[in-house]
């Protein structure tokens, strides 16, 4: 699978993880626990290996979590498909914790308003803080993320394409013309 300009490779989708775990752990050193939490489908992916990050860096538990959306998401009832169902994991005391929930691409912000609405029907976390490994911008909501892997100035007629090796079979980002029929990004 191979559409679209390759904007991070293999090497780079894992540093740019790495980073980001040493940039949470710096900046959640004396404050609540952390927990990560990914949105589903990737977001839940790059979340675990996140989690095995800051374990080691932490040299503590970190508690593990992910998101099913589908159904938070503002734009459900106009999308052309109904969304896909998978469970919401979260088997863990949100309060007194700092959550990072965690996503592949940020492109509007709509996704990550829904996760928030979602994780708040678990509890209350202290602390909300974001990670992508992509930010593509064009925002439509005052959301900006904590940690970010890679700024992608994009268009809005690209799409950006994130693969991951348990899905997709390679890590990889890619940046490709959306196709005329679809209309529908996330």
């Amino acid at each position: 699978m191979n559409d679209g300009k390759i904007v991070l490779t293999e090497d780079e989708v894992a540093r740019a993880l790495v980073r980001i775990a040493h940039e949470i752990a710096e900046r959640n050193t004396s404050s609540s626990a952390v927990a990560v939490i990914g949105i589903h489908r990737r977001g839940a992916i790059l979340a675990q290996r996140l989690q095995v990050l800051l374990r080691d860096l932490l040299h503590t538990d970190v508690p593990l979590g992910d998101l099913d959306i589908g159904f938070y998401r503002d734009d459900v009832a106009s999308r052309p498909q109904a969304p896909v169902v998978h469970a919401s994991h979260i088997d863990f005391d949100l309060s007194q914790r700092t959550v990072v929930i965690v996503d592949d691409v940020l492109y509007t912000g709509r996704t990550v308003r829904a996760a928030i609405e979602a994780l708040f029907d678990y509890g209350r976390p202290e602390r909300v803080q974001l990670a992508v490994l992509a930010d593509r911008g064009h925002r439509e909501l005052p959301i900006r993320p904590d940690y970010v892997g890679k700024n992608l100035p994009t268009s809005r007629g690209e799409h950006v394409s994130v693969r991951v090796k348990e899905l997709d079979g390679v890590d990889e980002v890619a940046i490709g013309r959306v196709a005329v029929e679809s209309g529908v990004s996330t």
